[in-house]
Order: C-alpha cells, then structure tokens, then sequence
C-alpha cells in the first residue's frame, strides 16, 4: 500500500487524504459535489481576502505538512539525503572541506560549518543542524559515514557529542560520489532561503544512498524507517536493472538478500519475509545479536556479545538485565506480580553476571557470565534472547520523495528503477554541459588555428585598423567570439610550438565530441556509460557485508514452572486462588460477602485456566500465574482484558490435551481441546458462536484425566433442555473443532425452549435446576435411565420426569 502526499492531496486531517476536487470545493466553496450553507447557519467567519477560517487552516495546516513532510522528515529518493544533510554537505563541499584527489582537507571546527549553513542556506536552529552533522559523522549510525570527525561524536550507548566548537569535521572520500559533478551541470540550482545564494535541489549522486545509509523520520501522517545495505550488492542489483529493467524479483532478492546494518548482528527472519518487505515497501525483520562462546579454565565458559541489532546499545541490555534480576513493584501493587517473580527466577537460575568491557579495539564486547559451568549454553543463550532487546523487531518502512518530488511509500524495485533514471538524466545533463564546453573550445581553437597560419596579415590588420575586431570577422570569417579572443592573445602564444600544442589538444578534443555525441545520441552507450561507472565506484568503495542473513526459530520466553499439584478454586464472582496440593474440602474455603463457590479444579502448575466470556470469547491464564491461597485471592478481571458488557459465565481448569464438550443455550455444541482455546493475548480469543439472546452453558470435560482422578474417555452425550427434554447420543456424532465455532446441532428445541446443558458421559450424569418454592434440586441418572433417551442426535428427544426445571448438567465421575 502506497502513501502519497502533494499540495493538492493532504488534508487538515494528516491520517488521511483528499482528491484535489475536495480540497477546490471546500477552498473555494463551489466544485462537483460542494454542498451550499444551510440557510440558518451563521455567518462564516473570514479574512482579509474573503477566504473562511475552515479553508483558511486547512491551507496553512497543508502547507505546514508539506513543510516538515518535504523540507525536513523525509529523505530523496535520488541521494538519500534530507535537506539539512544537503545544505551541510553542500556547504562543506563550497568550504573546500572534501578531498583533492586523495589528499584530504584539512579538518575544521563545526561550529564554523554550523554557522555556514545557518546562515547560507538553512535558517533554523543551531542544534538541528549540529545533530544532523554529528548523525553523519557516527559509523554505528550510518554504513557509510558521509563525514569525519574529529572528537568526541557520541557513542552507541547513547552517549551525546560534545559541543561543536570542540570538534572538528571534515567530507569523507566517499562523499565525492554526492558532489563530484555538482557543478558539471548535472542538477538544478534554486534560491535559498532569502534570495542571496543558490543552492543545489538535489546532489548528483553516482550511487543510490537511499539505500546505502537508510534514514530514519516522521513527518506529518507518515514516517519513515530506511535500514541501510551494502554497497557491493546494491550497485550489483543496480548494474543488472540497467541491463534487464524485467529483472525478476527472485534475482533482484538474490543480489541484495536484505539489509546490512552499520553494527552487524543477525537477520533471523525467511526470505521470503525480507522479499515480501521489499515488495510491498513496509515490513519487520527479526534481528538478534552476535556472540562467541570463551572458554576458561577448569571447565568455566562465558558467553561474550560483539555485535548488536540496530538502535541497541550495551548500555540498554545493561539496564534489562537489571529489570529482569531486580524488578520495581508495578504502579498501584504492594509486590511483585506472579510474573515478574517467575522471569526473576528464570533468569537467575541461569545468569550470574554481566559486565561491559567495550572498548576503542572492541566497540562491543558485553561478557555474560552462566550460573555455574553446568549450566547449559543454549538455555542462558536462549533465556537472555527472550528476555531482552539482544533478539529484537527491525522496520522497514521504504518512504520517501520520489523522482516526481511526491512521497511514497516505494518498493526496493521502485527505489533502485527511479535512481536509475535520475542517474541516466545526470550523465545526459553532465555530457550536454561537456559537449558544450568543447565545441566552445573547438571553436576558439579553430579561429587560433587560422590566425597562426597568417600572422603576418593579423597583426597588420590591428595595427593598421580602428576597429581590429570588425575588420578579423570580415577578411577571415572569424565569429564575434573567435575574433575577441584572438585580440585578447598573449604574445607568447603566438609561437610555432603552440601550434603544434593547438593541433593535438583539438584532436583530442574532437575525439571526446565524438564520444559524447555518441552518448547523447545513442542509449546503448549510455548504459554501457552508466555501468562502467557503477562498477568503478563499487570497486573503490566496497566492503564486506556486516549482518548474518541466516534464517533461526524466534526465541520465546519460556518461564520454568514447577510441575506441582494444586486446587485451583474460582467463585462465582470470578475470584480465583490457586492452593497446593490436592484432596481439599470445599466446605473449608471462605469467599467473600455475597460471594460462593463456583468450583474447584484438582490440576497441576503447568496446566491452564479457561475462563469463558458471555460473548463467546475464552480468555487463558496459566495455572502458575494465578495468586496463592491466602486471603479471598484475586479477580480473574485483574489478570485479562475484559470487553466491556462481557461477563465471565464459565471456568475450567486441566491440562492442554483435555477435551471438552462446549455448547449453548440454542441447541449447538461441539468438541475441542484445551489448546485450541488458549491465547497469548489477554484479550482472549473469540472461539465459541453465540447468537442474540444465547447463554454459554457449562462446559464438560469429556476426554483427558484429572491430575487426580483417571478420566476414561466419554462414549456419549446428555443433552437437556430447561423445559425438561432429554436426548442421549453416542459422542461420535459431535464434531471436533479447532478453531471454534457454532457446531452441531444437539437437541432439536421446542419454541421457547432452551438447552439446560450438555455433557460428555460415560456411566451417569447429574441434572440441577430449580424445583417448586425456589428451591435447589438434582438428580442422577445412572446409564440405565440414559440409554432409555437414547436416539440420533439433532431429535427431540424424551420428555423427562425431573419434577423441577433444568439449568445444568454435569458428567458423574
């Protein structure tokens, strides 16, 4: 999906766009589709100029966007350079700050840059330019630094440069390759700020640095996250679009198999990934950190991190790990969540310490230290991956300012097509602009030429004419400007070994006409052109791919819980407990006033809690995260995101195979297991179709034994209805569903009838309602009394003689 902004497109609103004949229509008050005022509305409130205060702020909101969207947040598609970037290269480049072949300038403070480009070209503050030179200085912000400094320019971990007037800087060698044409005609100049200078509206890059060095920005409804490549791959995939603009994307992805960032690290995510990043222009790669295993003496080891993802530093792992041993209480808790005290565990149980021994020789080099020498290396390795920033999430969003001057949002193909044709578009300007150089030198040598063969009668004619110029045009057809320049020769050059000189550099000059008519007029030798020059520049510049591409499962944080028995008690109010052990009596739990018991469940610390929602969503909590037995214990609400209007119905508790039958008040249910319903988001997970007027009824546990009781698995389901109805069938007939939904139909209902409950079975079942006076009945069906309301599923089943009204039915263990 493409964003795409320009005057006439962005709205007041900056998430959202408007066609050019919308925004007309509310400037101007009319347009196709302009709806007039109501004839009671009130006076429109309005300038100088007549405009309304509405259009008034959209056009003054419109040009500010455009504003920070162009002129600042985003970089150019054609050098990969935002404008302050611009103005700061450019200027140092006026400053004579670059490199005269391979000597460099001298280096100078930048406090005299800043003030340069301040007052030149960019009139903003000092410390937006400053840190846009420092950001170009810093080799673990960008690939390819564009500018070397001297002193102190801040560090990985966050550390801030020190201020300008102590350091110094200078272009870096690869920085030609922004400016080395720039005043070879090559890009169009335009005023600055005030009038008084020109500067360049773009550099005449000879590479793509978009690519190159990435940027990173936001704008006003749209951002940008750029990583940075290789230079060898991305003037290799440069090279091959020029000689088959049909390149396939498989072989576009083959040369350039995703990005290599200034710091190296991993990319662990699948290729096809990465493709898919670069084809739709927006995606996130998995990146984690590098590492060496030492190992020390008398069968010691330490894990030692040298390289990191991007955007991380030493220091934040530092203070992660911190977190992690040494947690803060959360806001409005009086402990540590269950949470919290578990990953402490988990991560003491196998890290002993952490140092950082960066350096100037090892930028990084974080030493990790294990438990002890017995503890294994994958599981620290794994355990520090899951639970700090050393595995982290990359973006990539490709958006920029088109060759068109529009930002978009750009696939990789479309990044490297319109760089191509800007680089095609500035060896035709640069050759235009030589070409005609040289024919302005042929023509001056040529009028010399002349005049050396009749020198005599040329300084006869000066001395003896009042006007010599005229008098050169007319005996020898010389132009205004040959004739001119003849007049302005100096003595010396009239000597026979300038001739001889006047002949070769003709010569040489009409072979370089030839060579540039040649480019100009024939498109083969510009490609050819384009490639030599890519390829010279590659070779000059390249260097080796910094970031492993190697595909790796995403570390999961898996906290170690003990396998314990445990009652997990949950109320009718949905507070729950968790108390160890089994065997409990029910009768010995207090609850709250007003509050009762909704049931218990003998299960183990690894197993899960299913609470489930009157809106047909189940929401999971680990059996080990649920709080202790002491006091009332704690709302379920407190421990999940529950939508509002929802209330909790129903719970179960067991291991993740277990089976369970799930059925509604309209007559539907089906078979799943524990697994299929359990969410990592606390939000749960919508699983089980309710429709209006519908109630869940309670689930039943039909396959898969108790952490206490041995479980045969169900032959059959009980289905009753509130107006007494019973129908047995073999549970075979009741689909499984992994991913939830309606079901089967069980019981075929009467009007006005519901379903009471449904239960999986394999001997008897227990069926409570409501008898006469209000009061609390039950019955148990032994498998004689089932096997008489035996029949298909879906039928209507037997009238039951139960004496009350069915609510619920519950399998007999």
């Amino acid at each position: 999906m493409s964003t795409d902004i320009t005057p006439d497109s962005v709205s007041a609103d900056a998430s959202t766009t408007e066609s050019p004949e919308h925004l007309d229509g509310i400037g101007s008050g009319a347009g196709d589709g302009a709806l007039p005022p109501p004839a009671s509305a009130a006076p429109a409130i309005t300038d100088d100029d007549g405009s309304s205060l509405a259009a008034y702020a959209q056009r003054a909101y419109l040009e500010y966007a455009l504003s920070v969207v162009k002129g600042r947040a985003l970089p150019d598609v054609v050098d990969g350079q935002k404008p302050v970037q611009r103005r700061i290269l450019y200027t140092m480049d006026q400053m004579g700050l670059g490199y005269s072949g391979n000597t460099a300038a001298r280096p100078v403070k930048s406090a005299r840059v800043v003030g340069d480009v301040l007052g030149k070209y960019h009139p903003h503050g000092d410390s937006a330019a400053y840190d846009a030179l420092v950001r170009m200085a810093q080799d673990f912000s960008q690939r390819y630094p564009l500018i070397d400094g001297q002193g102190n320019f801040g560090s990985r971990d966050g550390d801030g440069a020190a201020a300008m007037r102590y350091t110094e800087a200078r272009l870096a060698k690869i920085t030609r390759l922004l400016l080395e044409e720039i005043d070879q005609g090559t890009v169009d100049f335009v005023a600055n700020y005030d009038g008084s200078f020109q500067e360049p509206a773009q550099l005449p890059a000879r590479l793509p640095f978009t690519l190159l060095n990435g940027a990173s920005g936001i704008a006003v409804g749209m951002a940008t996250e750029i990583p940075s490549h290789n230079l060898r791959e991305v003037a290799d995939a440069a090279v091959a679009l020029i000689k088959n603009p049909k390149l396939a994307d498989e072989e576009l992805f083959t040369l350039i198999p995703g990005p290599d960032f200034p710091g190296g690290g991993q990319i662990i995510s699948p290729a096809h990934d990465i493709a898919a990043a670069y084809q739709g222009g927006r995606g996130s790669l998995k990146v984690r950190a590098r590492w060496t295993i030492e190992e020390l003496a008398r069968g010691q080891w330490q894990m030692v991190v040298t390289e990191l993802p991007p955007n991380v530093s030493a220091r934040k792992i530092l203070e992660e790990i911190e977190e992690l041993t040494n947690p803060k209480l959360k806001a409005g808790k009086k402990a540590l969540t269950q949470e919290q005290t578990q990953v402490k565990a988990t991560v003491l149980s196998v890290l002993d310490g952490v140092r950082d021994e960066s350096s100037k020789d090892a930028p990084v080099r974080l030493v990790i230290e294990p438990k002890s020498s017995r503890t294994g290396q994958q599981e620290l390795i794994a355990t520090l991956l899951a639970q700090t920033s050393l595995e982290t999430s990359a973006p990539i969003n490709l958006t920029m300012i088109g060759i068109d001057g529009r930002p978009m949002q750009k696939s990789l193909r479309q990044v490297l097509a319109e760089w191509i044709d800007f680089r095609r578009q500035t060896i035709t300007r640069r050759s235009q602009h030589r070409l005609e150089k040289v024919l302005d030198r042929i023509h001056i040598l040529e009028g010399r030429q002349l005049i050396l063969l009749n020198i005599d009668e040329v300084i006869a004619i000066i001395r003896a004419s009042d006007e010599p110029k005229a008098a050169l045009m007319a005996r020898f057809n010389l132009s205004e400007r040959q004739a001119e320049d003849i007049l302005e020769i100096r003595l010396r050059q009239l000597a026979r070994l300038e001739a001889i000189k006047i002949e070769q550099e003709l010569a040489e000059l009409r072979g370089e006409q030839q060579k540039l008519e040649d480019i100009l007029a024939n498109p083969g030798s510009l490609k050819r052109l384009m490639v030599k020059e890519i390829e010279a520049d590659a070779r000059e510049f390249a260097d080796a791919r910094r970031t492993l591409i190697q595909e790796e499962k995403r570390a999961v944080a898996e906290v170690k819980v003990l396998d314990e028995p445990v009652t997990v008690v949950v109320s009718e109010k949905g507070w729950v407990r968790a108390r160890t052990g089994h065997g409990h009596d029910a009768q010995g739990f207090a609850f709250k006033a007003g509050d009762a018991l909704y049931g218990t469940f003998e299960c183990r610390t690894v197993d899960t809690l299913l609470a489930f929602g009157s809106n047909g969503r189940v929401y999971s909590v680990p059996v080990a995260a649920l709080p202790g037995a002491r006091g009332d214990g704690q709302p379920l609400t407190t421990l999940i995101e529950l939508e509002k209007g929802t209330d909790l119905v129903h719970y179960f508790a067991g291991p993740a195979e277990a089976l369970l039958l799930l059925a509604g008040s309209g007559g539907y249910g089906f078979l799943s297991k524990v697994a299929h319903m359990v969410s990592r988001q606390k939000a749960g997970k919508a699983f089980i179709s309710v429709g209006e007027g519908e109630t869940l009824c309670a689930p039943s546990h039909a396959e898969g034994s108790t952490a206490s009781v041995e479980l045969p698995a169900a032959t059959h389901v009980c289905a009753v209805s509130t107006g007494g109805r019973i129908l047995t069938f073999a549970i075979g007939d009741v689909k499984q569903l992994a991913n939830g939904g309606r079901g089967v139909v069980l019981l075929d209902l009467e009007p006005k009838d519901a379903l009471a409950g449904a239960a999986a079975y394999t001997r008897s079942v227990r069926i409570a309602g409501i008898g006469r006076g209000g009061k609390e009945r039950e019955e148990t069906l032994e498998i004689r009394s089932l096997n008489n309301a035996q029949g298909k599923r879906a039928n209507k089943g037997k009238k039951g003689d139960f004496g009350f009204k069915p609510n619920a039915v519950t399998r007999v263990l």
